[in-house]
C-alpha cells in the first residue's frame, strides 16, 4: 500500500480502458476544477484502440496510479485479464480484447503497471480514504450498488480503518452513506459508457471541507467518441464494442450485472 499526503479534493478516475481521448478531456476538467490530485483506479487497458497512448497522459499530467486486474495481467504478461467473467460470451470478448492490448502494450508500459501498487490510502482532510480496485479484499470483485447490503460494505471499511472507500472494476458508478459517518463510492469508469443510452463517460470529485465533511460529485466527461469508434475499427476491434461507444449501451459483460441494474440497460 502506498500513503499519500493530506489532501482536500481529488479527482478518482476509474477504468480506463485505453480510452485516451476521455483521459484527455477529464484530467483537463479535473484540473479546472483545482483538484489538488489526480488518481486512476487501476484497468488502464481494455476495450478500446491504443493502450500506449495512455501512459504518457498519466505521466504528464501527474496521475498517481493503482493496480486493477488488467494492469497486473498486463504487466506479468499472463494468459488472460483476471476479470471475473463467468459467461463464455463475455470470456470470448474480453479474451480478444486482452490479446489485442497485451501485444500493443510495450515493455516500458508493461513493466511501469506491474510495479504499481494494488491500494493507496490517501488523508482526505480528517478522513481516511482507502483507494482499491474492486473491493479491499479482493482486486477483480464486482461490488454493485443492488447487492451489496450497507452491513457488509461496513464490515470491508471497519475492517481496513476507512472513513471512505472508493473503487471501480464494475463500470457503474454509485454512493453509499453508511454507519459511522462511513461511505462506500465507486467512481465508475472513462473507458466505456454506464449502460445507459449516454455516450458520455464518468469520473469522480471527492471533496471534504469544514461545512461538509465528505462531497462526492459525479463527473460527466463528453470526448470525440466518433473518433474512438472510427480508430477502434481501424484497429480491427469487435464490433460489439463499437457499438457501445456510438450507442451508449452494453453489448457484452451483460451476465455479470444483477437484475436491477440489467433491467436499466437495453438488453
Amino acid at each position: 500500500m502506498i500513503h499519500s499526503s493530506t489532501t482536500s479534493r481529488i479527482a478518482c478516475l476509474g477504468g480506463i480502458y485505453n480510452n485516451y481521448l476521455a483521459l484527455e478531456v477529464a484530467i483537463r476538467d479535473a484540473r479546472k476544477r483545482g483538484v489538488d490530485a489526480i488518481y486512476c483506479l487501476g484497468d488502464m487497458g481494455a476495450f478500446g484502440p491504443h493502450p500506449d497512448r495512455v501512459f504518457p497522459l498519466l505521466s504528464d499530467h501527474d496521475v498517481i496510479c493503482l493496480q486493477g486486474n488488467y494492469d497486473h495481467s498486463i504487466g506479468n504478461e499472463l494468459n488472460d485479464c483476471q476479470c471475473g467473467y463467468t459467461d463464455p460470451r463475455d470470456n470470448y470478448f474480453a479474451q480478444i480484447s486482452y490479446d489485442y492490448t497485451l501485444q500493443n502494450t510495450s515493455v516500458e508500459s508493461r513493466q511501469f503497471l506491474r510495479d504499481l501498487p494494488t491500494e493507496i490510502c490517501v488523508d482526505l482532510g480528517p478522513l481516511r480514504l482507502l483507494l482499491c480496485h474492486g473491493s479491499p479484499r479482493r482486486v477483480n470483485e464486482f461490488l454493485w450498488a443492488s447487492t451489496s447490503p450497507n452491513h457488509f460494505l461496513e464490515h470491508l471499511a471497519a475492517e481496513r480503518d476507512a472513513d471512505v472507500v472508493a473503487v471501480t472494476h464494475t463500470g457503474i458508478k454509485w454512493h453509499r452513506p453508511l454507519a459511522d459517518n462511513r461511505h462506500f463510492v465507486n467512481v465508475g469508469v472513462l473507458g466505456r459508457p454506464e449502460n445507459d443510452g449516454n455516450q458520455h463517460v464518468w469520473y469522480t470529485l471527492l471533496e471534504t471541507s469544514s461545512v461538509d465533511p465528505l462531497r462526492v460529485k459525479f463527473v460527466p466527461v463528453e470526448y470525440d467518441y466518433h473518433r474512438l469508434a472510427r480508430e477502434m475499427g481501424n484497429e480491427g476491434i469487435p464490433a460489439e464494442f463499437i457499438e457501445t461507444v456510438q450507442t451508449g449501451w452494453w453489448t457484452t459483460c451483460l451476465e455479470i450485472l444483477p437484475a436491477k441494474e440489467r433491467k436499466q440497460g437495453r438488453w
